[in-house]
């Protein structure tokens, strides 16, 4: 009796068991910021995009494909020519996900690697048709210009393979090594040219200076002479007493001059 109910015990369990490995796999579940394709071994990839949540399938007959339909960044480095002939290295930054009502259509015709399979070719692509209308000084002073319509023709191009781009940007812009040695030189130039251009701005205002100070001292004599001519030699003897007047006033506040009264005998006590 009791090897019966064992055994019934038993059978139960396997049953539960099998059960429960049946439900487990009709069972799947579609996490946060992502999307489900399913894939059926008869009639091929549905249309219908499953949202997230936990979802039934037909075990062995249908299969689940998930997408992450999250903004996911992508760096996608770039050589190419400018206007001018110039190489320049670009390194572009994209922020992509894919347009989730049209996850079918990009499992059926590109694949679960899409970003790899089309990110690069239409970037490079893009960049080399944009990058070619500037010349080298126009990548650097118009570089807002250039990442704009990299993004504005990047966004409708990629639009077409069922993708959403949330920001394109130039993180990354340089040019080859004859363009940089030549910026170099050039910025040396324009500096020896302004030290030069310093040197004579100065000649110039010293040479002001003189004819200046010149015409002064003319004027000067001009106006001394002018005096001399209408006060005669008054003005002189004027400027003779002026003159005495500070040399004395000098020379009494120095402590080695010694005052002598004219006309009187002095005896000094020198050393035998």
């Amino acid at each position: 009796m009791a090897a019966k109910v064992f055994e019934s015990i038993g059978k139960f369990g396997l049953a539960l068991a099998i059960a429960g490995g049946v439900v487990n796999s009709a069972l799947y579940n579609v996490d946060a910021g992502h999307r489900a394709v399913i894939f059926d071994r008869f009639r091929g990839v549905q249309d219908i995009v499953v949202g997230e949540g936990t979802h039934f399938l037909i075990p062995w007959v249908q299969k689940p494909i998930i997408f992450d339909c999250r903004s996911r960044p992508r760096n996608v480095p770039v050589i190419t020519g400018s206007k001018d002939l110039q190489n320049v290295n670009i390194t572009l930054r994209i922020l992509f996900r894919p347009v989730a009502s049209q996850l079918p259509r990009i499992f059926t015709s590109i694949g679960e690697d899409y970003d790899e399979r089309v990110l690069p070719s239409i970037t490079t692509e893009i960049l080399k048709s944009v990058v070619a209308r500037f010349d080298a000084g126009e990548l650097i002073t118009q570089r807002e210009l250039v990442s704009r319509q990299v993004s504005d023709d990047l966004t409708e191009r990629a639009a077409t393979f069922g993708l959403i781009l949330d920001d394109v940007s130039l993180t990354h812009l340089t040019f080859g090594k004859e363009f940089t040695e030549a910026v170099e030189a050039k910025q040396v130039a324009q500096q020896e040219a302004e030290r030069a251009r310093f040197v004579v701005e100065k000649a110039e205002q010293q040479k002001k200076a003189a004819i200046i100070s010149a015409e002064g001292d003319s004027k000067a004599a001009e106006l001394i002479a002018n005096s001399l001519a209408t006060a005669g030699d008054g003005l002189i003897e004027l400027r003779k007493l002026e003159a005495a007047e500070d040399i004395a006033y000098q020379l009494s506040r120095s402590r080695n001059i010694t005052y002598l009264p004219s006309g009187q005998s002095v005896l000094l006590q020198l050393p035998q």
